[in-house]
């Protein structure tokens, strides 16, 4: 009986004691629980292509990778692949709204929301080569670039880095070598004006075709050509089509994207946190551009082996046209300053 009684006593003791320390591990990770989340911040970074196999993926992903890393786990990021939007400008614009905080934006986003300075980059034969591109936006111009964005919209965007979108090229029916070769043909362009006035000056005919319907287009000789980088162009096989077969490097457009943020929501994090975002962004750029620069060396070997040509062109005469455009845009605009940290 006596033995009953004190595995009885022992039991009643167990019990407290377990409800103690449940009750001790049910509070205290809690309080620790929420310490933590107050201590770890969380991005949203969004981009508006729906591949994960493309560069603004890989650039995107290693800025949440940094950026976890540099800050011990009290930063981190999530990245949106095309599901908060496809449509770049849109998709900038809500940063505004603080649903977002880092996105992808092309020049011409800024364009339109007053900063006329950005349609500088929508120029031809700007830059000669990727290493000349990365000098300059790297640079002097790119910084002053970045100072007239934040002072132009109240620090209501902020470059954080300068992404790579390739660089463009012809491709069409026929291969080209001179302006004179593409004479009468009817080529897909961009919306941009100065774009459009180069390749007619050329003697081309712009037309307006989707990117959604231009593999179709150029299958079935609605147009005759079209320009763009050659990933891009082989992601969608329009290599392979009726007359997408002969890529001319023109390398007329080395394009620019912006790693852009709220300029208002940056200035509220402290001075450490500013630096954990600036080294993501920095690791950011250099992986995107790694990224970029590899996929097109695959690019050109894809379409190369799908039966594509690709020729080499007398880019000093192409030049030609386009370095008047580039004059008269710039006096029209005042931006004499700013060509000047390009051309010198």
């Amino acid at each position: 009986m006596k033995k009953i009684l004190n595995l009885a006593i022992l039991l009643v003791v167990g019990i407290l004691l377990v409800g103690c320390n449940n009750a001790k591990t049910e509070n205290k990770p809690q309080e620790e629980k929420t310490a933590s989340a107050q201590e770890v911040k969380k991005l949203r970074l969004a981009h508006n292509q729906t591949s994960l196999d493309n560069p603004y993926q890989f650039g995107l992903q290693k800025f949440a990778e940094t950026l976890k890393e540099v800050s011990g786990g009290k930063m981190e990021a999530e990245v949106f692949a095309g599901t908060l939007g496809t449509n770049e400008n849109e998709l900038a614009m809500k940063l505004s709204t603080d649903s977002v905080d880092v996105v992808v934006a092309s020049p011409g986003f800024m364009s339109s929301t007053g900063v006329k300075e950005f349609d500088l980059l929508s120029l031809l034969y700007l830059f000669d080569s990727f290493e000349d591109w990365e000098s300059k936006i790297d640079g002097e111009f790119g910084n002053k670039m970045k100072d007239i964005i934040t002072e132009k919209t109240n620090n209501e965007f902020k470059v954080i880095g300068y992404y790579s979108s390739g660089v463009r090229n012809y491709y069409g029916k026929k291969p080209i070598t001179v302006p004179e070769d593409v004479k009468g043909l009817n080529i897909r362009l961009q919306q941009s004006p100065v774009q459009q006035e180069f390749w007619k000056n050329a003697g081309a005919n712009p037309i307006n075709v989707g990117w959604a319907e231009l593999y179709q287009a150029l299958n079935t000789g609605t147009a005759d050509a079209a320009e763009n980088d050659m990933t891009n162009m082989s992601q969608q096989e329009h290599h392979k089509t009726k007359n997408g077969k002969y890529t001319s490097t023109t390398e007329h457009d080395y394009t620019t994207r912006l790693l852009l943020m709220n300029g208002k929501n940056y200035d509220n994090f402290t001075e450490e946190e500013k630096e954990w975002i600036n080294k993501a962004a920095e690791a950011s750029v250099l992986e995107e551009r790694t990224k970029t620069y590899e996929m097109l060396d695959l690019s050109k070997a894809k379409i190369l082996e799908d039966g594509g040509e690709i020729n080499e062109v007398d880019k000093e005469k192409f030049k030609a046209i386009a370095v008047p455009i580039q004059d008269k845009f710039i006096e029209d605009n005042n931006l004499q300053e700013l060509i000047e940290l390009i051309r010198k």
